[in-house]
């Protein structure tokens, strides 16, 4: 028999059992949090208690009759749901109800449940025909409390680099003209450069500070800029004059290094050539010693040996070239060589040739060159010589015998480039989620044809889920990398095998969630996404080399899952892999025991949003993918195939486990993170975040969980809702989480986000 009239108690109650029933929102755990509750209302007698539990059965559901009249007792009051009121429901609940009698204060309990469930407005706002008062975004959370946390300890550097920024120079404006815009970036280079900005990792009496977190924290500020006065940047201060501070010696940094920081010499980066960019080893270019002159002769020996894609190539005046250094017939390995490239007038050095690249994708406010050396003569001194050296005898002498070992350590003092890059990529991406949800917080589309005023489109479950997931990832790989960095720059820890391993598969898991990103942000904004004027666009040209600059990243992942395998302790060929394998056997084997069934098809809330769960599911993943990826490559070795054959053979494999490791990884960090936040209230919404980073990468890989049998189909099914019921919970503080990115408003120039 459908109830018609209500006790006070029941009244305030009959908003929250509509908005369970009419969506079915509530799993059996869940409501087992409703009848607790339930059971400890003081304000309820014992019949109004007995009636409530009644509503709640499942086996025995409430009516469509039933449903339909409490939606009438709520829809006749004509009382408003306001969804920026701290806690919405319960405040409808105490409205409704305080219509009859100002007796019944605030009740705690249906507070409690509100929280417990995660009932957001987003969940039931539809459920309502009394207009509902729509608030863009929740005051419930400050922006500025979370920028203050993404900013960390370079809180006072990041605030003033900001109203640093804030001048004409730093204008956005759309320039296609390649030489303008080249020389507007170079312009804004040399201003940065001037006020101390790009010397600030190196020492103080370089000019800097000693700081590169700050440094790398003030880099993915300028791609708020614009991308290309960030790549310039990166290669004047970072690549060259980094290169200068990490593999020379004293009187290196004495000669060149205050000078490439301030850009009185300007200077570039010269690796890659046209036949060789990830395999460094194998470059062509030679750097021969010559003990008649007491210099070093660099040349490029034949076609598609030159330096390709060399940034800065137009505007220095000296290069860090990299080269096969030969010293008495012996090719000693890849060593680096400053070689002056042009005079006082700018005029190119004899048996120098320098191209264009011309017109590219994107960052054409870079000038990229192609760089060809006819034996150039340059002093012995010239060789950047921490890690191995020519003496005045003109022998070759370096602390690091091992030819291998040497190289792997060189190339890893310029690990903190490539945690830039991720950082530039991040920071693209942040700008276009902000773009793209301010937008959404204002673009209106459909309605029911009920209402005169359409809806807002960041109202839509489907575009929650677009951008809210994105919104979280940021923020993970934002603390991921703030770490990565600190790591690095610890100098009582001078071997960086570990750190470049964790950051190989980390840059590739974020400059590609980044491009995933910038896309996702240009669809949602439609063909305001597409207009040059919203950012988006140029945005989507720029962050796309990130992918392969620094690093390729299918290599870099492949890099990841070897030291994940070596266990950064041996190197792999056939005579070496026995005794990595029995170490893995020793790790792993043990542990990777049968998934129980009612694990894997576990569903409540308190389950899938346990941190536990998530590690436990990341870690499964990277200990079984490199215990399988093991006894393949051992079964291969077995039947006589050469190691190299043998990585060949499994490489899909690799890059699976370095996407799983990097992912762990990330995940790992930022959970660290979290647990020092002493703001419960800010600790609690980052926990929210990562619980949405964790369950929708473990939805996005459902197919190697299932094939594992590691969660069953009513789990994926369940992790897939979770995802996107946490990306509707988020809904109404989606606003304050892409303002505290700390994006200034000077910055923000796309004129969709007003």
């Amino acid at each position: 028999m459908v109830t018609t009239e209500y006790s006070l108690g029941i009244l305030q109650y009959i908003p929250f059992f509509y908005v369970i029933w009419s969506d079915d929102l509530l799993s059996v755990s869940e409501i087992s949090v409703v009848e607790n509750t339930i059971e400890q209302d003081t304000s309820l007698d014992s019949n109004e208690k007995e009636q409530l539990r009644f509503w709640l059965n499942r086996e025995n559901p409430p009516t469509d009759d039933e449903i339909k009249t409490w939606k009438q007792a709520i829809s006749t009051s004509q009382v408003k749901l306001i969804e920026s009121d701290t806690y919405p429901l319960t405040s409808l609940s105490q409205r409704l109800v305080n219509l009859q009698t100002d007796g019944l204060g605030f009740n705690e309990n249906l507070k409690h449940i509100e929280i417990n469930l995660g009932i957001q407005p987003n969940h039931y706002n539809h459920l309502f025909e009394v207009d509902v008062v729509h608030e863009k975004t929740s005051d419930q959370y400050n922006a500025n409390i979370l920028d203050h946390l993404l900013k960390g300890p370079h809180a006072l550097v990041v605030d003033e680099f900001r109203s640093f920024l804030n001048q004409p120079i730093f204008k956005w404006d759309i320039r296609r003209k390649k030489e303008d815009f080249r020389a507007k970036i170079l312009e804004q280079v040399q201003v940065l450069g001037k006020k101390g900005y790009g010397a600030m990792a190196y020492p103080s009496e370089f000019g800097g500070t000693g700081n590169m977190p700050a440094y790398a924290a003030i880099f993915e500020h300028l791609m708020f800029i614009e991308g290309s006065l960030a790549v310039k940047f990166g290669v004047q201060f970072g690549l060259f004059g980094g290169s200068i501070q990490k593999l020379g010696t004293q009187r290196h940094h004495d000669q060149y290094l205050s000078d490439a920081g301030t850009t009185n010499l300007l200077g570039c980066f010269a690796m890659t050539e046209t036949g060789h960019g990830s395999n460094v080893r194998g470059i062509k270019t030679t750097a021969t010693y010559d003990p008649t002159t007491d210099s070093i002769i660099i040349d490029t020996p034949g076609k598609n040996d030159n330096k390709e894609y060399i940034g800065n190539a137009l505007h220095s005046k000296i290069a860090t070239v990299f080269a096969q250094l030969i010293v008495n017939g012996k090719n000693e390995g890849v060593h680096a060589v400053l070689v002056p490239l042009r005079n006082e007038k700018h005029e190119l050095l004899e048996g120098i040739i320098i191209e264009d690249n011309g017109y590219k994708l994107g960052l054409n406010g870079v000038d990229n060159g192609k760089i060809w050396f006819n034996n150039v003569s340059v002093p012995r001194e010239n060789l950047l010589d921490k890690y191995g050296e020519i003496k005045p005898d003109g022998t070759y002498h370096s602390s690091i015998k091992n030819p291998s070992k040497r190289f792997f350590t060189m190339l890893g003092t310029l690990v903190g480039g490539r945690i830039c890059v991720a950082r530039g990529a991040l920071g693209g991406a942040k700008m276009a989620l902000t773009v793209a949800v301010k937008y959404a917080l204002n673009r209106r589309q459909f309605n029911d044809s009920v209402k005169v005023q359409e809806d807002l489109i960041m109202d839509y479950p489907t575009h929650q889920l677009r951008l809210t997931p994105a919104v979280a990832s940021a923020y993970v790989y934002h603390f991921t990398l703030e770490e990565m960095m600190k790591r690095y720059s610890d100098e009582s820890q001078p071997d960086k095998r570990e750190i470049e391993t964790q950051v190989a598969g980390l840059k590739s898991v974020i400059t590609w969630f980044a491009n995933e990103t910038i896309q996702e942000c240009r669809e949602a904004c439609g063909g305001k996404g597409y207009l040059l004027e919203n950012r988006i666009a140029d945005l989507k040209g720029d962050v796309d080399i990130f992918t392969t600059f620094e690093g390729d990243n299918t290599v870099l992942l492949q890099l990841a899952a070897k030291g994940v395998l070596s266990d950064f302790k041996a190197e792999f060929n056939s005579a070496g892999f026995a005794s990595v394998l029995k170490l893995l056997q020793t790790q792993l084997s043990d542990k990777l025991t049968a998934i129980n069934p009612l694990y894997s098809n576990k569903v409540d809330a308190g389950h899938l949003y346990n941190p536990k769960f998530h590690k436990h599911a990341f870690n499964y993943r990277t200990r079984r993918l490199t215990y399988t990826l093991a006894m393949r490559i051992r079964s291969y070795i077995k039947k006589g195939v050469p190691s190299y054959q043998a990585f060949l053979k499994v490489q899909t494999h690799l890059l699976a486990l370095g996407k799983a490791y990097s992912v762990e990884l990330a995940y790992s960090v930022f959970t660290e993170f979290c647990a020092n936040v002493e703001d419960e209230e800010y600790k609690s919404l980052l926990e929210k975040l990562g619980t949405l980073y964790a369950l929708h990468q473990i939805h996005s890989d459902a197919r190697w969980y299932l094939e594992q049998g590691y969660i069953g189909g009513t789990k994926s099914k369940a992790i897939r809702q979770r995802v996107e019921r946490l990306s509707t919970e988020l809904r109404p503080h989606i606003e304050v989480l892409v303002d505290g990115f700390g994006i200034p408003e000077h910055c923000l120039t796309a004129p969709i986000v007003n």
